[in-house]
């Protein structure tokens, strides 16, 4: 689907937000498109609006809808053609027979909270999310009205050292949001993490991980240009990262 005419999309209605300030790219302004009524959007809907570049913060579905800039672009990875390189392959050594991993309820837990508290306040210091609340933390990552769980990576020795929340769509998983410890950079839990939620999809027998918006100008998106091949949501149809730089390129 890429048209929000098209059924079942079109019993939704869409608004747009206010201008506010962008998270990944400091001088800009941003808007969001957000789809209600929420109490409509089932896990299938809400896999038709993720094809069509919706992503999910909380409740809400929602995706850039911005004035003069187009730079947050969707992005998915799919799984069956997925080949790791050199240092996702030395990761995933180093952390899959080490980490225990733990499905858990969706709902608030301290240590959960003070993880993603260190994991703000390293990663995203002064962008406003590194002085969440309770409440705020609860209402980006606990609510939910599809399919979604909770996966917790822990040390051997019972410290918590990830958590991944992830949405089951028909198509694929959708990586909402995941944060780690990160007193140790060298650990890479960010690119192990995904590529355990590739190997999630692998396993459930799904085409894609969708992976949410890749941004050029912002590092803090890089890391996501290095799981290949990839796709991306361009004049509403996916295509390949490579086939869009070629285009891009040919005179």
């Amino acid at each position: 689907m890429s048209s929000l005419r098209d059924l079942p999309v079109a019993t939704l209605q869409f608004y747009v937000t206010a201008p506010y300030a962008c998270s990944y790219l400091t001088s800009r302004k941003a808007r969001s498109q957000v789809a209600t009524p929420n109490h409509l959007i089932t896990p299938e809907l809400y896999g038709d609006l993720v094809q069509m570049g919706f992503r999910r913060s909380g409740a809400f579905a929602y995706r850039p809808y911005c004035d003069g800039c187009r730079q947050c672009i969707p992005l998915r990875i799919p799984v069956s053609e997925f080949q790791a390189n050199r240092t996702q392959r030395r990761l995933t050594r180093r952390h899959q027979d080490r980490l225990i991993i733990q499905r858990e309820p969706l709902q608030f837990r301290d240590e959960h909270y003070k993880l993603y508290q260190a994991y703000q306040s390293h990663r995203h210091a002064g962008g406003g999310m590194d002085q969440d609340s309770r409440d705020q933390y609860a209402q980006f990552l606990l609510q939910s009205r599809v399919s979604t769980e909770l996966i917790s990576f822990r040390q051997p020795d019972g410290e918590l050292a990830m958590v991944s929340i992830v949405d089951r769509l028909p198509d694929g998983l959708s990586a909402v949001y995941t944060f780690y410890d990160p007193r140790d950079p060298s650990n890479s839990f960010g690119t192990y993490g995904i590529w355990w939620q590739i190997a999630e999809c692998q396993a459930l027998g799904l085409s894609y991980l969708y992976l949410g918006y890749w941004i050029s100008e912002s590092k803090k998106m890089a890391y996501k240009a290095g799981f290949k091949p990839s796709e991306m949501l361009l004049n509403g149809h996916w295509q390949r990262v490579e086939d869009h730089q070629e285009s891009a390129t040919t005179p």
